[in-house]
């Protein structure tokens, strides 16, 4: 999650850094550099011949001037019919009776050496005559050869697998005239959004609306990657704005580059990249974008090259070197970070029959269960060199919150047979709500953070997807306490609202606090903006699906109206820097996921339940959907991964 000091607060999302025009190469300079370094090459290898002429040719006062007194010489030979004694392809002949041959194999190979460098002699001096532009012209020719050589060598074809039953992919059509209004505004907007990102940031990862230009941060490295296209892509196809998927189908099949010399935060690439991609490669069947995630899958497997397994948070995708954020706690990996792969590493195994994805996931879950956890609790920190806790400071917000997300839709996206996944996350909400879940003197349910042994009553508003969480999860839950965790999410709801409701925007801060007289209110000023965040919506959609009380939807529309209102700009929609002030001013970022999920989750709100129906698809923390791999309908079972 994003701070003002530009540190990640969470595995659910990282920190904006903007990147100069001196993160990038010059590459006028590159092209003279490489027109001289061609003509260096072509003098290196003629002076190379001619001293091969004099000194690696083949002369017998060279045998006499080495002469080690040994009677016999090796010269290579398979021809056996001559009497010699075949050692490991050489002939060992003696001296004295094949001197007639050493001088025809010696006169071979001068007229050979000869005839090379007259070659070699004609191909210089037909460079040498070649204007400059046509030198350019022969050294992008090889650049573009290497580069489709390249191109084939990962386009390389996977296994066929049969897909799962994908039910409500183009359904949610409301009947009631005032909700499909309420729906058709939320596309609208998402339009709106799409199209200057088009206009003014196209292929950069996200865009400044008011600047009207490209943004990126640094998470996503020094490299235009399209984060907000493969982010949109599933949003798009499931609104029905066809041509705009295409228009990202066809940005993604000819420019997104995975083999570039850029650092980019495994978790945040994971959940927005690989899970944009499989969401769109199962919604549409396009096979680009299941080529193009596995694709990038190799590129991030070298980060779990560590002692433990515990990956890395960040690699280079060229050099597949990882390292971990400075400030994170004595060199530690992040809970959320290396806890939120296990969805799209699963379907990776499924869809490439390749197990290497699948194992993993499964070592750090086998690592994890052995560990002694304080209280219950799964700190926030955990080394991968000594494969130790870091700082005791447990949260079911930054920096924690996706790893107990993913442990729950384990279970749900393996139609409920994962139950080792199942059980970790009964045990853990077990252990939150014991430790970490209050009420405030003003009868609000909040979850606080654990920090040494002391219950810190913060809550941000990444905490607040929990409340969908927990009625997600409700159903299955152990003891019989489904109606318990029903009832503990629509009470996270109902909290989240009054932090919205509390401000001058009607959205809300990015943490708030329930300390004396202050409740479900930001007190610093650096807790005060809204970034386009999709949590609290989450939570609205999650408890619509699952009671159909109509307060979420109204819950929802009030958002929308004030998104519209105080965020939309002409060039797209920002974040606000104080939603406790009538006159905000802007961040000037469109965040990718603002498309990928608020305004998802906002269109699944006004959407019928048919469409994306959850006992067929389960969310990841991106809101990319991905099938529930049913035993019954697919060759699970019968996958290598999951032997």
């Amino acid at each position: 999650m994003t701070t003002p000091a530009l540190l990640p607060l969470s595995g659910r999302r990282l920190p904006p850094l903007n990147l100069g025009a001196s993160a990038f190469p010059h590459h006028r300079a590159t092209l003279r550099l490489s027109e001289k370094f061609i003509l260096l090459l072509i003098l290196s290898a003629f002076i190379t011949l001619c001293f091969g002429a004099f000194f690696f040719l083949p002369d017998s006062s060279k045998h006499k001037r080495f002469d080690l007194g040994l009677e016999d010489v090796l010269i290579p030979h398979v021809d056996t019919s001559k009497g010699g004694k075949n050692l490991g392809g050489f002939l060992i002949h003696g001296q004295g009776h094949d001197e007639h041959r050493h001088r025809e194999e010696e006169e071979r190979l001068r007229n050979k050496i000869r005839a090379d460098h007259e070659k070699a002699l004609e191909e210089a001096k037909e460079k040498l005559k070649k204007s400059r532009d046509e030198i350019q012209a022969e050294i992008q020719t090889e650049k573009n050869k290497v580069v489709q050589e390249l191109k084939k060598k990962d386009s390389k074809p996977l296994p066929p697998v049969p897909l799962p039953n994908l039910i409500g992919i183009h359904s949610g059509e409301p009947a009631d005239p005032d909700i499909r209004e309420k729906r058709n505004k939320v596309k609208e907007m998402m339009k709106h959004a799409w199209d200057n990102y088009r206009q003014y940031g196209w292929g950069h990862n996200e865009l400044k609306p008011i600047a009207r230009k490209g943004h990126s941060t640094n998470i996503f490295g020094n490299s235009q990657m399209g984060a907000t296209i493969v982010d949109a892509l599933d949003t798009l196809y499931i609104m029905g704005l066809h041509d705009e998927f295409r228009e990202g189908q066809e940005w993604i099949d000819k420019n997104l580059d995975f083999s570039v010399n850029s650092e980019v935060s495994v978790f945040e690439v994971n959940i927005r990249f690989i899970g944009g991609l499989l969401a769109a490669y199962y919604l549409s069947g396009q096979e680009v974008f299941k080529i193009k995630a596995v694709q990038l899958a190799g590129k991030l497997l070298p980060a779990f090259n560590t002692p433990t397994g515990i990956p890395w948070a960040m690699v280079n995708l060229k050099s597949g070197v990882g390292r971990n954020w400075g400030w994170a706690s004595a060199g530690s990996s992040i809970l959320a970070e290396f806890g939120t792969l296990h969805m799209e590493f699963v379907h990776l195994s499924y869809l490439t029959g390749d197990p290497v994805y699948y194992n993993k996931v499964m070592h750090i879950r086998k690592l994890l269960q052995k560990m002694d956890r304080p209280n219950g609790l799964y700190p926030n920190y955990l080394n991968p060199r000594t494969g130790r806790w870091g700082q005791h400071h447990t949260s079911v917000g930054g920096l924690g919150d996706s790893f107990y997300e993913y442990l729950l839709k384990a279970w749900l996206m393996s139609d409920k047979t994962d139950t080792e996944a199942r059980k970790m996350y009964d045990d853990a909400i077990e252990a939150i709500e014991k430790h970490l879940i209050r009420k405030s003197n003003g009868g609000l349910t909040f979850i606080g953070e654990w920090k040494n042994g002391h219950l810190e009553r913060k809550m941000g508003h990444l905490t607040c997807f929990a409340g969908g969480m927990f009625a997600l999860g409700a159903d299955g839950s152990r003891d019989d306490k489904a109606g318990h965790y029903l009832q503990l999410g629509a009470e996270i709801a109902h909290t989240c609202h009054e932090s919205y409701d509390r401000t001058a925007l009607k959205l809300g801060p990015e943490a708030f606090k329930f300390d004396g007289g202050v409740e479900a209110v930001a007190v610093r000023q650096n807790e005060k903006y809204y970034i386009l965040r999709p949590e609290v919506i989450e939570t609205y959609w999650y408890m619509w699906r699952i009671t159909h009380d109509p307060k979420y939807r109204q819950w929802g529309w009030e958002a929308t109206q004030a998104i519209e209102k105080y965020c939309r700009v002409s060039g797209g929609f920002s974040g606000v820097k104080d939603v406790y002030s009538s006159s905000p001013t802007y961040d000037d970022v469109q965040q990718s996921f603002f498309l990928a999920e608020t305004l998802k989750y906002l269109y699944l709100l006004f959407s019928n339940d048919d469409l994306l129906p959850l006992d067929n698809w389960v969310f990841n923390t991106e809101a990319h959907p991905l099938p529930v791999l049913h035993l019954a309908n697919t060759t699970l079972s019968g996958n290598p991964a999951y032997r």
